[in-house]
This record gives structure tokens, sequence and C-alpha cells, in this order.
């Protein structure tokens, strides 16, 4: 287990609205269900974590919520973040789905919604969102996956601007470009892949091995650590035990600018996830996940 003291130095962002978000959480991406997403999240919280990141798409938000009312920990302590699916999209659709949701989480309240993905009516549904914010249901809002032209299309129209962006991120694919899109809204980058596929080769450069014997980390805590000094907000998957400790060990070391300079270098625009927008919407469009 990592150091108590490692995890109470852990960091907090503070987003375009004033909430301050745990930069540091877990996926439960590709978990099952049930007794792995229960059990997950049962030790991530009691190890430290404070943020958990789900989606209707997932399909484990129950487990979720009954992980974390079952926790003993303080609700006000714990960020859930979650996920529309883009057939949840479009005025009145997205405030019924919103209301769904929060019955499936059963936690009072969302503390970061997004909007999954780039297309469908999001103009629509994101009206719905900054109605869930004035009514309390919803803390913040935000999106995912927008990278397209739709990007400046919602950013433009919202009345209440996106607090963060999720989406692949790396530092083969570091989204310098896009951060520079969403800087003049204070939109924050949130990472999915933070340790690129995992068998893609990222953990393997010879740059992270050397940081981590230098550190005493592992090639992903060096990444892990890169993103946090990147102000990137993170929340690698595992279901380990032992990895879901490893993950959160980052907090009492800190890469130097000339370290991080080096890991600049590796950027290639390399990245994992290469889909086009109509290719997205032709194969992700006609999913729709269950209630």
């Amino acid at each position: 287990m990592a150091p108590a003291s490692s995890f109470e130095n852990q960091t907090y962002l503070t987003l375009n609205d004033g909430n301050r978000i745990p930069q540091f959480g877990m996926g439960v991406y590709l978990v099952p269900d049930g007794e792995p997403t229960e059990t997950a999240v049962t030790e991530a919280l009691r190890l430290g974590y404070r943020h958990i990141d789900t989606a209707h798409a997932y399909q484990n938000e129950r487990s979720v919520g009954r992980a974390v009312r079952a926790s003993g920990v303080d609700r006000g302590e714990v960020w859930i973040t979650t996920k529309l699916w883009p057939s949840e999209y479009g005025e009145g659709a997205t405030a019924a789905a919103i209301d769904k949701m929060l019955d499936r989480l059963g936690t009072g309240y969302i503390d970061l919604l997004l909007l999954h993905q780039q297309f469908g009516d999001y103009k629509g549904a994101w009206r719905d969102m900054e109605r869930a914010v004035a009514a309390g249901t919803v803390r913040s809002i935000g999106i995912s996956n927008f990278e397209s032209a739709n990007l400046e299309d919602l950013l433009t129209s919202a009345t209440i601007k996106p607090s963060v962006n999720q989406v692949e991120c790396h530092p083969y694919y570091p989204q310098d470009e896009l951060r520079a899109r969403l800087a003049p809204y204070g939109t924050l980058i949130e990472s999915w892949y933070p340790l690129g596929h995992g068998n893609a080769g990222l953990l393997d450069e010879p740059l992270f091995a050397e940081f981590g014997a230098k550190y005493g980390k592992t090639p992903a805590q060096v990444i892990l650590r890169w993103h946090i000094q990147k102000q990137n907000i993170i929340f690698p998957k595992s279901t380990n035990p032992a990895h879901i400790a490893a993950n959160m060990d980052i907090f009492d070391f800190a890469l130097t600018d000339h370290e991080m300079e080096r890991v600049a270098g590796l950027a290639s625009g390399r990245r994992f996830y290469t889909l086009s927008l109509a290719e997205q919407e032709k194969n992700l469009g006609a999913w729709t996940p269950a209630d």
C-alpha cells in the first residue's frame, strides 16, 4: 500500500465554475457491473481515492453508487463523474435521462456530468444540463471526445462553458493544440488512455524507466505524475488492489522542468483511437445503453 502521507498530498484543480475537482481518481470503464465494480470502488475509497469516473455506457453506475453509499465516506468528499450517451441527447430527453441517472446512482446529485460523444443533438442536451445545474442536481457539466468543429459550435453557444473535455491524452499525444482551443473558456483536459493503450509501447519507453529508477517509481507512476504536472485530470482503471494502490502513489515526487521537457520530446501525434467523426456516428450512434 502507498504510504498514507503520499495520497494526503493529492492535488485538486479549480474548474471554470469554481468547483474543486480531485485531479486523480479511478475509472471503471469495462469493469463489469456488480461485485467487480463494487469491490474496486470500495478498495479505492478505502485507500483514499475521492474521484470515481463512470458513464451510462459503462453499465455500472448502480454498482458505483452502492459502493459510495456503503463506504462510510462523506458524500461531499467523493467526486462522481458520469456521462450521457447520444441516444439521450435533446431537450426533454436529456432531462429524463438525468433523472434516471440520479436514480441509478442513488447519490443525491452528480458532481460532473459529461456529453460522452461529439455527435447527436448535443446543443439540446446541453440546455437540459444547464437546467440541471440551476436545479442543483448536477454541480458541473462538461464534454468528452469533442475534438471536431463541433467543439467550437458548442463552446460558442453554451451559456455555461464546459468545465472539462475528456479525451485521449498521453505523452505520445499530449493534446497541446486542443488545450489551446480550450484555454479561452477555462476548460480543462481529462485524460482517457493516460498510459497509452497498455500494450502499445508507451510504458516501454526507456525514458520512463530512467526516471523511475531515479525516483523509485514504476514507468506507469512516472507517466501518471507527468499528467498531474500537465494539469490533466486522470483516472486510471484497475481492479487489482495492488495496482489501485500503486497508481495513486505519485504525490511524493515531482519531475523537474528538464524532465518534463524530455517527456515532451516523445510527442509524435500518435493516437490509438482514430475513428473519424463520421465513423464515430456510424459505429456508436446506433447503440443505446440499457437503463
